[in-house]
């Protein structure tokens, strides 16, 4: 028989993700900004989702980036809204790095938004964005029918997360900001500095 303290046991090993997902930081705002421009264009502060995010913060501990290579190379960012008479979060924007996307950030941050904002107690997260895309993290057009969003959009585009069961029961009327109002004072936030 073999004692296991004189054996050299090998076990395999998970390669690390060659990137890092982390709290965002006021430093992170000129290379997170140029990142959106290159993600979305200068129509970005146009979109309808904008409109949920000017003068508003993020919610609380709920926006990260992702370092690669010493480089912000992706976002994410959640935001309070009233969902219809309910409370919930909206996501958006989602932006990697296009010569990076093959790494798997967009899927990665979308897991760790999702992991975070429920174990903060959110209920539901909702989403103006590709049904196939985010049908893989439970996204799905139900319940959203009842909901509308402040300006124009397009309705098969409006998606839902419930995070506790029946989180957007009774969920009717417009989509509203809902979150707390960036202050003069805010260091490392703009208020239009966001793209849906």
């Amino acid at each position: 028989m073999t004692d296991l303290h004189e054996t050299n046991i090998i076990a395999p090993t998970i390669a690390a993700a060659p990137f890092v997902i982390r709290a965002e930081t006021g430093s992170d705002i000129a290379a997170r900004e140029a990142l959106l421009d290159v993600c979305f264009g200068a129509s970005r502060h146009a979109r309808t989702c904008q409109r949920l995010r000017d003068g508003r913060l993020p919610a609380e501990g709920l926006a990260f980036s992702v370092d690669f290579e010493g480089r912000l190379v992706g976002t994410i960012r959640l935001w309070h809204v009233d969902a219809g008479g309910r409370a919930a979060l909206m996501l958006g924007p989602l932006a990697v790095d296009p010569a990076l996307r093959a790494l798997g950030i967009g899927a990665a941050l979308m897991k760790h938004a999702i992991t975070e904002a429920a174990a903060r107690g959110h209920g539901a997260i909702l989403l103006l964005g590709d049904a196939p895309y985010y049908a893989r993290f439970g996204f799905t057009p139900d319940r959203m029918d009842t909901l509308a969003l402040p300006g124009p959009f397009e309705r098969e585009r409006l998606l839902g997360l419930e995070l506790k069961p029946d989180a957007l029961d009774r969920a009717r009327g417009i989509i509203l900001p809902s979150g707390k109002r960036v202050r003069r004072a805010e260091v490392g936030f703009q208020p239009f500095a966001h793209a849906a």
